[in-house]
């Protein structure tokens, strides 16, 4: 059995203290692959010390444009008036945040958050978008080719797809979305930027009827039916908290994911099915392609009707 190449990726690290609880055990157990730290987020700080203290080296940037939660919200850091809500946090759906932020203003903010983490002193492996605000998804108004840009500098690969699987229910349903990937992963390759060849979603809410055990066997058939290539997937973990359970929408499937990376059940699964987790180093190694290809792929594209 060829090995299959995953990466998971846990999102939100820095969002909260029950959020870096989860995460870092995680980390620590090497469960996971990976974490993306929130700049600008209130357990940044908390986050951050832990990743310098340890010298940790498989932390990315979770590029943040949005505050999402009613009794948990967070500001820019450039204090730009058009990244902000007439509460004067960060816009609280990505919808908000395409309509109003300046383009310029974007670019600052990026900048900034990638300033905050370095000065910390931890190396940065990759990149990638907190609630996806940055792929023009809600008006199609993209920063994708100016965070790429950014990623050149920065020297990091960035959480694009070079193909939709079809058995992703979320990202195979969005309308042209095989054109807009197909476009987007052409510019990351003629810019250079290393991107994963698949990444696989699950719905972030509790659905109807949902359990632990029904989202279990959903996450171990995906262990079974992984593409070829390097694939990412991501998780939200935190613990069991009774402030966040009570005013964060859907934490108990937060816990869930946390549960799940130290389930013995998929521990199994993950050895059984030949999956190897691997993270964005390894990407950044193996997943070049060629720019030349790229660029023309890119051109292809532009000019189709």
């Amino acid at each position: 059995m060829n090995p299959k190449f995953l990466i998971i990726n846990c999102d939100d690290f820095g969002q909260s203290s029950p959020m870096n609880q989860a995460i870092m055990h995680l980390l620590e157990e090497r469960k996971v692959s990976s974490a993306t730290i929130m700049a600008p987020a209130p357990g940044f700080e908390e986050a951050a010390e832990w990743c310098k203290r340890r010298g940790q080296s498989n932390i990315g940037l979770h590029l943040t444009l949005t505050s999402e939660f009613k009794v948990l919200r967070w500001k820019s850091l450039t204090d730009h008036a058009s990244l902000h809500d007439d509460r004067g946090y960060m816009h609280p759906t990505v919808e908000a945040f395409e309509r109003n932020a300046d383009t310029r203003a974007v670019l600052q903010e990026l900048e900034a958050q990638y300033e905050k983490v370095i000065r910390y002193g931890f190396p940065i492996t990759h990149a990638d978008n907190h609630m996806g605000s940055l792929y023009g998804m809600a008006t199609g108004r993209s920063h994708i080719p100016h965070v790429l840009r950014k990623c050149v500098k920065w020297g990091l690969p960035f959480r694009l797809f070079r193909k939709v699987h079809p058995a992703d229910p979320l990202l195979s349903s969005i309308p042209g979305v095989e054109r807009t990937v197909a476009k987007a992963s052409a510019l990351a390759g003629a810019l250079g930027v290393t991107i994963p060849d698949y990444l696989l979603s699950h719905p972030f809410a509790v659905e109807e009827g949902e359990t632990y055990e029904s989202f279990k066997k959903m996450m171990i058939a995906k262990m079974y039916n992984l593409p070829d290539g390097i694939v990412e997937t991501y998780i939200h973990p935190g613990v069991a908290d009774p402030f966040t359970q009570s005013h964060i929408p859907h934490w108990e499937k937060r816990v869930w994911e946390y549960r799940l990376m130290l389930d013995d059940d998929f521990a199994y699964a993950l050895k059984d099915a030949g999956v190897v987790l691997t993270d964005y180093r390894y990407l950044q190694e193996h997943g070049r392609v060629s720019r030349i290809r790229s660029a023309w792929a890119l051109a292809w594209e532009l000019l189709r009707k």
